[in-house]
């Protein structure tokens, strides 16, 4: 007969858990996520992935500079194209290193923000039994009052103190650790906020030329230039229209700009008519926008009448060459010229363009080519005539600043001639139409954005400098009193023979923190009350550390 033997299993014999594989490797992939090593080479990877979006034409920028790049480098293009280098900060691989940096922060934060408040509420450790063994130590006599009037010296110093029997502790410096996690949070808010106003801001670029006629309103296509956020769309642009009634400039002898100032006239929905003023450093403030002054120059008045005796009046502005006298350069078309009465019918090849140099103060003598002072001193305009076909009618995107130099190199359109001219003076050509020079418009150039995360970067920003100076120059230290009677080492290592009570002090930094042995000592010459303390005795008189001593266990 077998007898079965019954009894449990013991835990040595009992079969062994399987970890799950899964769960282990995420666990695992978190806590590398959220590490600070890994949250720096988030962050080193993000600036590495913006330099393409600086480097290359972003779409939605400029897409006319994409287009040119791709008829530049028609084998390139399409495979930068596939990675998202037109297109950037929108791609996918962008968004996931964001989003990867945005997760890692934020799970760095986390558990230290947890642990920092735990360390606020706690009380400061019990003193370890050899005080003698810290960094700094010192011995002293017992000052009146006793425990309670150690305690109150260090309370008047903001330490965070607590009394136990004839021992106290006392912390101080938390501000490090708060500083550090204001500045890491502030790095949080401020990636929120570049996202708020990537995903809801937008921007455009505007030459504003002086007049009614050149009004502009608030809608994409007047812009030069336009960016919106991916979500906003054209129809949730604010509608205002702006005038812009005079601009007025101050420049030094020398030349140099003294002051600058817009005015305009403003039309918002659902309000009365206002006038404003605006200048670089103050800018326009709309209804839900921004507008900023960045620039300005002319817009000479050129008046055409063709064979025919038909007018066309051109305000264009002039782009200024980047000198000091304002000299500008530009382009007046008339592709509609010479429109014959009697047909209708209108002759490409008979369209004219003026390109010229616009010089606010011309110099006395030629050549005229460059300005001596940016007002309108001694204004001319010297003008080169162009007769042809300007190639306008193909549909290729061009610019309107200059004249499409192909149609030059392919004869289709040819140089009829060049004058210099005065306000008020004309020039006729030699198939009987004349050109006049009329004079000016001042013309402003604007950038209007609208960023709502702008007011949440500049707070944060001005957390993440307070948590920057507070991380920096924060110091966790920590000090401890014992009040002993008889028996205790003095400061020379020999016993005292009478029963006086001392005092034994100790202390260390938690950090890196030179100054904390002066602290000490102006500490301990305060609970002595005779400002004398006694030597530490882990310190060398030359005020080295004695080999072999070790901070203290908390």
């Amino acid at each position: 007969m077998t007898i079965l033997d019954e009894r449990p299993a013991t835990p040595a014999e009992a079969p062994r858990r399987r970890p799950n594989r899964l769960l282990a490797l995420l666990r695992n992939s978190w806590r590398q996520l959220t590490s600070m090593r890994t949250a720096l080479v988030l962050l080193f990877l993000l600036a590495i992935a913006a330099i393409p979006g600086s480097v290359l034409p972003q779409r939605n920028v400029s897409p006319e500079k994409v287009n040119e790049y791709f008829t530049e480098h028609p084998d390139l293009a399409p495979r930068l194209d596939q990675l998202g280098g037109f297109d950037v900060f929108g791609s996918v691989w962008f968004s996931a290193i964001y989003l990867l940096l945005f997760t890692s922060l934020i799970g760095c934060i986390t558990p230290r923000l947890r642990d920092h408040i735990r360390a606020l509420r706690s009380k400061p450790p019990v003193a370890p039994k050899r005080l003698d063994r810290l960094p700094q130590h010192s011995v002293l006599p017992l000052p009146a009052g006793g425990v309670a009037a150690i305690a109150e010296v260090l309370r008047r110093r903001r330490w965070r103190v607590t009394v136990r029997g004839n021992e106290v502790s006392a912390e101080k410096g938390y501000l490090k650790e708060t500083g550090n996690l204001i500045f890491h949070t502030s790095l949080v808010v401020v990636l929120a906020g570049v996202a708020l106003g990537h995903w809801y801001g937008w921007s455009g670029n505007r030459l504003l030329v002086a007049g009614e006629d050149k009004s502009f309103c608030n809608t994409r296509q007047q812009y030069a230039e336009a960016k919106l956020g991916p979500r906003v769309d054209t129809g949730n642009l604010p509608g205002f229209c702006v005038t812009l009634d005079r601009f007025d400039a101050r420049f030094l002898e020398s030349g140099q700009p003294a002051s600058f100032n817009a005015a305009v006239t403003v039309d918002e929905p659902g309000k009365a008519t206002r006038a404003a003023d605006f200048s670089v450093n103050s800018p326009l403030r709309l209804d839900g926008a921004n507008m900023y002054l960045l620039g300005h120059g002319y817009a000479p008045i050129i008046r055409y009448t063709d064979r025919y005796g038909r007018s066309q009046t051109s305000i264009e502005p002039f782009l200024t060459t980047g000198d000091m006298g304002l000299t500008s350069e530009g382009m007046a078309a008339f592709p509609d010229a010479n429109l014959d009465p009697k047909t209708g019918k209108r002759d490409s090849n008979l369209q004219m363009a003026f390109t010229g140099l616009y010089l606010p103060t011309a110099p006395d003598a030629p050549p005229y080519v460059r300005s001596e002072y940016p007002t309108e001193r001694k204004p001319m305009l010297n003008l080169v005539a162009y007769r042809g076909n300007l190639g306008l009618d193909a549909g290729i995107p061009g610019s309107v600043y200059q004249l499409d130099q192909r149609q030059i190199r392919t004869g289709k359109v040819k140089q009829v001639g060049d004058k210099v001219l005065k306000p008020g003076e004309s020039w006729k050509l030699d198939d009987g139409s004349t050109v006049e020079f009329l004079g000016t418009r001042r013309y402003i150039t604007l950038s209007v954005r609208h960023d709502p995360g702008s007011g949440v970067l500049l707070v944060s920003c001005g957390f993440l400098l307070a948590g920057l100076m507070g991380s920096l120059f924060g110091r966790r230290r920590r000090v401890f009193f014992r009040v002993t009677s008889g028996g205790s080492p003095d400061p020379t290592g020999e016993t005292p023979t009478s029963g006086s009570s001392l005092v034994e002090a100790g202390g260390l930094p938690r950090t890196d923190y030179p100054g904390f042995a002066d602290e000490f000592a102006q500490l301990v010459a305060a609970v002595s009350g005779d400002g004398r303390p006694d030597e530490p005795a882990g310190t060398d008189r030359d005020g080295s550390d004695r080999a072999g001593t070790r901070e203290g266990t908390d």
